[in-house]
């Protein structure tokens, strides 16, 4: 009998360890930008572990390194307002002009930047931006209403118009098949990008009061999605076309914005409409709520978060001047 009890605590042990088991609060830890009001957004972090972010008040990219503190900026053109970006194989940092109407990239070994400008006047503020795995890149336009690729290869935009008008394409994320998948923050809709011939599929989601900011795909390729409007976040299920959603914690007021997923496909998202800013997570298995952390510094508003898998952490910029790292497992 002492044998098989100590057979299934070894068994109960090995479980929660392969998990990854999430505490009641999670780490946070925050470093104030020395660039005052600058709102750092998006940070991102290298394969050498130093941490990129843009400034959007302030129009340029920054990065800086945890174990010293050191931060360091390269200025962009006035009125660029960088608003996200990313990271290649080749360490160039790709963002948004949402002042500009281009796409940037900069080389951080000779500090010079490239524009790759938008082919048509009405798609003035690119937004969000993802990279696939050929190193092209896809974005949304908000105002404008459009999605677009850049063809890094080549320098070839293609802007993919919308056909329902005022959708405000807002965050986007590619599937595990480099198919990217975006949310409006105009209507209750989804949009599904078909890779080969640029279609767009538009999906209504179930409230048609529910506007968008932030989407994440899971490793078996549901789609998550946080409701700013309702304070929900909800599962679009492709294989079945199937919606189904959640409360969060906070309420119809959570204001749900910075959204992100781990390697154990547990969902974190961010309560802005709290003060201070809540770190909820939630475990996609068992669709159930599993920590709420506050955010030390108040943060005003995360609009965005990046997991690094390899330390286990998610990066965010925060608009009271700046940058944490969440400990998640």
């Amino acid at each position: 009998m002492m044998k098989i009890k100590t057979f299934v605590i070894l068994l109960l042990f090995s479980f929660c360890t392969a998990v990854d088991a999430v505490a009641d609060t999670v780490d946070i830890r925050e470093w104030l930008v020395p660039w005052t009001d600058s709102e750092p957004g998006h940070a991102f972090v290298d394969a050498g572990g130093r941490v990129w972010f843009v400034g959007q008040r302030g129009s340029y990219v920054g990065n800086f390194s945890p174990e010293t503190g050191e931060f360091n900026r390269y200025d962009l053109d006035k009125g660029t307002v960088p608003t996200s970006l990313a990271i290649d194989a080749n360490r160039n940092i790709w963002f948004t002009s949402n002042g500009r109407r281009h796409i940037g990239a900069l080389n951080p070994s000779t500090g010079r930047v490239q524009q790759f400008p938008l082919p048509d006047r009405k798609a003035k503020d690119p937004l969000s931006i993802a990279l696939d795995a050929s190193g092209d890149i896809w974005f949304t336009v908000e105002q404008g209403n459009f999605l677009g690729r850049l063809q890094v290869a080549t320098g070839q935009v293609d802007l993919i118009p919308l056909q329902t008008k005022k959708i405000r394409p807002h965050g986007i994320a590619l599937d595990s098949n480099g198919n990217p998948w975006a949310v409006a923050s105009g209507q209750n809709i989804l949009l599904q990008v078909n890779r080969p011939d640029l279609s767009v599929t538009e999906l209504r989601t179930p409230n048609k009061s529910s506007r968008f900011r932030r989407i994440a795909l899971t490793s078996d390729n549901q789609v998550w999605y946080a409701d700013f409007e309702l304070g929900n976040i909800g599962r679009y299920n492709p294989q079945r076309g199937e919606f189904r959603e959640w409360a969060l914690p906070g309420g119809p007021d959570s204001r749900p914005h910075g959204l992100t997923v781990d390697k154990n496909d547990r969902l974190w998202v961010v309560e802005t409409g709290s003060d201070p800013n809540r770190l909820i997570g939630f475990d996609t298995a068992t669709e159930s709520f599993l920590t709420e952390t506050d955010i030390p510094s108040g943060a005003g508003s995360i609009s965005d978060m990046h997991y690094f898998e390899a330390a286990g952490e998610i990066w965010f910029g925060t608009q009271s001047n700046y940058i944490g790292r969440a400990k998640v497992h």
